[in-house]
């Protein structure tokens, strides 16, 4: 189909609240979910969510079921395209790890994350999905669903390392860096 230029940090279409898909099936429906994954083949993404490319829908595809070039030690996620979706945790258990963000190029942040979720949506069919992850298939689905669903409210000094280019920024004389939190669509048990 086409590959899509991925918005950058700081453009104000990544604001933007995404709306619910509410009819499935259709061929737009169908022709978001290729240009999606094309344009996340041709950037070795994790994943990539429909408002990255500047189309307001809550809509995630992730994984390849193929290890990732840029997550060489990551154990591969199943390909998945995720409609409408919902993040449940399933437990208190938080795991901070790296990450990076194909909206925020050559950088990359530790994030924490929920380490076993369950997750809800559809396909793009309209078929009902309802999985449990852990460790990176539920870093990257956390990761995935904040960008289909909602955007980043808020920027907390903390301390975190970040690596840009590759290199980790030097932390010394009190420098600090920023942690991303996000908040998720939530179901509560």
């Amino acid at each position: 189909m086409t590959i899509h230029t991925i918005l950058k940090m700081g453009d104000p279409r990544l604001l933007r609240h995404a709306q619910p898909v509410a009819a499935f099936d259709t061929p737009e429906l169908h022709r978001l979910v290729a240009d999606l994954q094309d344009t996340m083949a041709a950037a070795n993404g994790a994943g990539l969510a429909a408002p990255q490319i500047g189309v307001d829908l809550q809509v995630v595809i992730f994984g390849s079921g193929q290890p990732n070039p840029r997550y060489p030690d990551a154990p591969p996620v199943p390909r998945t395209v995720l409609v409408n979706p919902v993040i449940t945790p399933l437990g208190d258990e938080e795991e901070e790890d790296w990450e990076g963000c194909l909206s925020v190029p050559g950088m990359r942040g530790v994030v924490p994350r929920w380490r076993r979720i369950r997750y809800q949506g559809f396909d793009v069919r309209g078929q009902a999905i309802d999985r449990e992850a852990e460790g990176f298939h539920a870093r990257v689905v956390q990761h995935g669903v904040n960008s289909s669903s909602v955007q980043m409210t808020r920027l907390a000094p903390e301390g975190f390392p970040l690596v840009v280019l590759g290199k980790k920024l030097d932390l010394s004389a009190n420098r600090k860096v920023r942690r991303i939190d996000f908040h998720v669509q939530l179901k509560q048990p």
